[in-house]
């Protein structure tokens, strides 16, 4: 795989994506259900996966998490029902940092065996791999039976008479007894957990309730929340070296990356100390959630964190603009609040936490997505990431149990993804089950990946926004339409898109300013090639008069102008 490539990301949850159980039952157990295997990425998958233009993929959901499964017969201990969300459990309760979760395993003894192969899969159809790192939180009923002799367990010694302590891995409230009072309880015994310690959300008392992460329990990294955040950072705290051997672990896997989860709710002085010593020893890459633009900035100059998640910005824009909420032209404003650090931000328009385009909660189509996409895709050198089943136009309208009738797909239930079965169907040529909407959308998002990652106007060129050149302009919609050029020598890429569900007929002025900003001249010939269909004609960028060009409904035109040297 060609680094230089831009980065466009796979995230896939394996639990459902090789699930191909369509007699779905509410609230269903693993038999009920069935579930996705890690074996269901067979070579020819991965290859359809590739021909998305995909060079990493996020399997979400690898590590052992709390499950109401059972499966103390391999020596994993079961899980208190009252402390599991959903029948399959979140993947964000880790119960053993050192272990592969066994539903995904076709042999629970070889679980982690499955999970290298899969790696070696995954590399071979010319890919790489990022899995989750949970740093903030765990199960509360965490204990590795995985992780090697030397390595003490979490809390294994931990004084636990003290609400803090620095080189405590726990946050404790002494002398109560956890209090949860909702939830299912399958068992004939209640929950206990004395003393209680503090929920993962920074929830510093014995009474969680429903709206709390109940149940995972927070990890201490040296900050007493409860005395004005005091932090303790020197010597390093015995959490930070517990986690880096937890990187160390994986990286060792062949690894390529980890996506962090709630990263901001970890100190940055972590990162930059644990960042910094496993880049001294593996090529890794580190994608940060963080949702405080206040602090972009410190947890990638400091933090070392090579991505952050770009949703309050970009992400929550484009979703307004998509939802007619709010006018095309604020996206201005969403990569001006990033100038300066916006090649290390993650584009996305879907993720497991987010609502599916085509759902009832956002657009209802998935088309009316293709706009915003071209933009997350080619506004910038940054990366870009799907999430599967969107390009397929997966609604996420199911209501599988735990997680209700919301527009996302769970990640607590044992379920599966209709356009995905009918997909792997299709890319096993048994039997063709997609839709022609299906095909077209997917063949898209084929092109438009495609595009990103191998322009190199896209990949590594300038970017300039045409729209404040356009405010005046009677013939283009600053409610709904959205322009900007991407510039790589003798390139010059007119993006041009159109978030209205009517075609439009589009006038783009182009300023002086572009051509001097850029670097390229004002009304020279060149050869241009609409990058979508492949159509080539000859035509000129000038100030003289607009640019005139014909958008269709939730859609957007990628005109490459090919200047001669």
């Amino acid at each position: 795989m060609d680094d230089k490539n831009k980065m466009i990301i796979y995230q896939v949850f394996p639990r459902l994506f090789g699930n191909q159980n369509a007699s779905l039952k509410k609230n269903g157990n693993i038999e009920e259900n069935g579930v996705g295997k890690l074996s269901d990425f067979t070579p020819k998958v991965l290859d359809k996966i590739k021909e998305l233009g995909i060079t990493h993929i996020w399997y979400t959901g690898i590590i052992e998490h709390a499950t109401q499964t059972d499966y103390s017969a391999y020596g994993i201990r079961k899980d208190h029902s009252i402390i599991v969300k959903g029948k399959a459990g979140s993947p964000y309760a880790i119960k053993d940092y050192y272990d592969i979760d066994p539903d995904l395993a076709d042999k629970v003894p070889n679980r982690m065996r499955e999970f290298e192969e899969l790696v070696a899969r995954t590399h071979d159809a010319g890919m790489k791999v990022i899995i989750d790192f949970i740093p903030n939180h765990v199960s509360r009923q965490y204990h590795s039976d995985a992780r090697l002799p030397y390595i003490d367990d979490l809390g294994q010694h931990d004084n636990t008479s003290c609400a803090f302590d620095p080189n405590n891995n726990f946050y404790y409230i002494p002398g109560q007894p956890l209090d949860i009072y909702f939830g299912a309880q399958d068992e004939d015994f209640e929950y206990s957990e004395f003393p209680a310690k503090a929920t993962g959300n920074n929830k510093f008392d014995a009474h969680p309730d429903i709206n709390d992460w109940y149940e995972t329990i927070k990890l201490n990294y040296g900050v007493d929340y409860q005395h004005g955040g005091a932090t303790y950072f020197d010597p390093p705290p015995n959490t930070w070296g517990k986690m880096l051997e937890i990187l160390r672990f994986w990286a060792s896997k062949g690894v390529d990356g980890f996506r962090c989860d709630m990263a901001e709710m970890v100190p940055a002085e972590f990162w930059n100390w644990a960042i910094g010593n496993i880049k001294k020893e593996y090529d890794v890459i580190f994608i940060a959630e963080i949702y405080q633009p206040d602090i972009y900035r410190r947890y990638i100059e400091y933090g070392k964190f090579d991505y952050l998640y770009d949703k309050v910005g970009l992400y929550d824009t484009l979703r307004s603009v998509i939802c007619r909420e709010a006018p095309a032209h604020t996206i201005t404003h969403a990569w001006q609040n990033v100038e300066g650090i916006q090649h290390h931000m993650l584009n996305f328009l879907e993720n497991h936490d987010e609502q599916r385009i085509a759902s009832d909660f956002f657009a209802g189509d998935a088309f009316a997505g293709i706009p915003g996409m071209i933009i997350s895709a080619t506004m910038n050198t940054n990366p870009v990431m799907i999430y599967n089943g969107q390009e397929l136009g997966e609604k996420g309208m199911d209501e599988e149990g735990f997680s209700g009738k919301d527009g996302r797909t769970t990640i607590f239930d044992y379920w599966s993804m209709e356009s995905i079965r009918n997909w792997i169907n299709n890319c096993t040529f048994e039997e063709n089950k997609l839709t022609e909407a299906q095909k077209l959308l997917r063949k898209k998002y084929i092109i438009l990946l495609h595009i990103a990652k191998n322009e190199p106007a896209i990949m590594s060129g300038k970017f300039y926004d045409l729209m404040y050149a356009n405010r005046e302009n009677s013939n283009f919609n600053l409610n709904c339409h959205y322009a900007y050029i991407r510039k790589h020598k003798n390139e010059v890429i007119l993006i041009v898109v159109n978030f209205n569900n009517e075609q439009q007929q589009i006038s783009v002025i182009i300023p002086p300013e572009a051509f001097e900003s850029l670097g390229f001249g004002d009304n020279r010939a060149a050869m241009v090639t609409e990058l979508f269909t492949g159509e080539q004609s000859v035509s000129t960028l000038t100030t003289a008069y607009p640019y005139q060009v014909t958008v269709p409904a939730y859609d957007g035109k990628l005109l490459k102008f090919t200047y001669k040297d």
